[in-house]
């Protein structure tokens, strides 16, 4: 986009009281953002109403400021301002009931418009089992050339774009903050390898923190991108929820891993199964489901994905099952003395075969 349009689209969407909503309304009514502020008070004022009229022609808070920094962020290399209407801009996004304005993106924004893409959502604090499977799901997808798209959130975001990576495949986040701002901050690394192998995206301005209410509407983004949304691990308060509910608004798939039945976590994903969302228990799952979407005549061969069998020629592991359980339980399942109990149980958690999880459960984990 050339200066002065960027300017104009950046300086609407910065202005107080103008939702995505409103802007469309405004470029309905008087054209592009350039037009739109060149209007009279009084048009405006017919359009939007007077007090929003008057904000209009005022410069939003800061405005040099904001200005100077995405001037500067975007002179910067792979930096990039996509605004709707733009050839750039992704196609899936335009079909969704509110598309999202402008865009800052860091990275490839073709990985915006990727053939094949699926979200990844679920929980922030998952259990070490709920986290390998994103990991083991999203690196099979990804080695298969599907795009995952996450947000960048703590647990199973995190998991997902981790899995992506390390397939050597493509990822793209969604962030509830200004593009220029890493939430949490201990993903800065992470995002960095993301920019690399696809891209970050915002609708938020630089410098936007980290505000609650911007996180549940980020989440039509990230449902708006993608084919269809797995939810991972999920409990029954999840904003996880919001993005399948809205995946369902949209016309795509939604799928859930089960999980316990005793697991807070996973009752989020069997509210959705009973809901209608599809039961999968391997990547196979997914594309037979989508095939017809990305184009794909069967299944895609797939490596083992988060539900490959351990061994059970182990007695504690056979005793464990694969439900959170307390070691009292354990141990009067297995008839174990505590100290060889807890002699094995240390040698199986050094092995990558159980975790301790909070409040003394124990869990056997399931390796891809």
């Amino acid at each position: 986009m050339a200066p002065d349009d960027w300017s104009a689209w950046l300086q609407l969407i910065a202005t107080p009281g103008v939702g995505p909503a409103t802007l469309r309304r405004l470029l309905a009514a008087f054209g592009p953002p350039t037009a739109v502020l060149a209007q009279p008070q009084g048009s405006l004022a017919e359009a939007v109403g007077p007090a929003l009229a008057s904000r209009l022609q005022a410069e939003p808070p800061d405005w040099p400021a904001l200005h100077a920094r995405t001037q500067a962020w975007l002179a910067q290399p792979d930096h990039h301002l996509i605004a709707l209407g733009d050839a750039a801009y992704p196609a899936s996004l335009l079909t969704t009931p509110d598309p999202p304005p402008l865009l800052h993106v860091v990275g490839d924004p073709a990985a915006l418009s990727a053939p094949r893409a699926l979200a990844v959502v679920g929980s922030r604090n998952p259990t070490p089992q709920g986290a390998e499977n994103a990991r083991a799901f999203a690196r099979t997808l990804a080695a298969q050339g599907v795009c995952i798209v996450s947000g960048l959130a703590a647990g199973i975001d995190a998991a997902a774009h981790e899995g992506a990576l390390a397939a050597g495949g493509q990822t793209v986040a969604v962030v509830g903050t200004g593009v220029d701002r890493v939430y949490p901050a201990r993903h800065r690394a992470l995002a960095h390898q993301i920019a690399a192998a696809g891209c970050l995206v915002s609708e938020h301005p630089l410098g936007t923190p980290p505000l609650a209410p911007h996180f549940p509407r980020r989440n039509r983004i990230i449902a708006g991108l993608a084919h269809g949304t797995l939810v991972v691990e999920a409990s029954l308060g999840s904003g996880s929820l919001i993005t399948a509910e809205l995946a369902t608004q949209m016309g795509r798939e939604v799928f859930a891993i089960p999980g316990s039945i005793h697991a807070p976590q996973s009752r989020g994903c069997h509210a959705l199964i009973r809901q209608g969302a599809k039961l999968v228990e391997t990547a196979e799952h997914i594309h037979e489901e989508l095939h017809a979407v990305w184009g794909l005549n069967a299944a895609a061969p797939a490596p083992a994905s988060g539900t490959a069998p351990l061994p059970t020629d182990d007695p504690v592991l056979t005793a464990l099952g694969h439900d959170p359980t307390p070691f009292d339980l354990l141990q009067a399942r297995c008839g174990w003395d505590t100290a060889r109990l807890q002699a094995h149980l240390l040698t199986l958690e050094l092995d990558g075969c159980v975790q301790r999880l909070p409040g003394g459960l124990l869990q056997r984990v399931v390796q891809a």
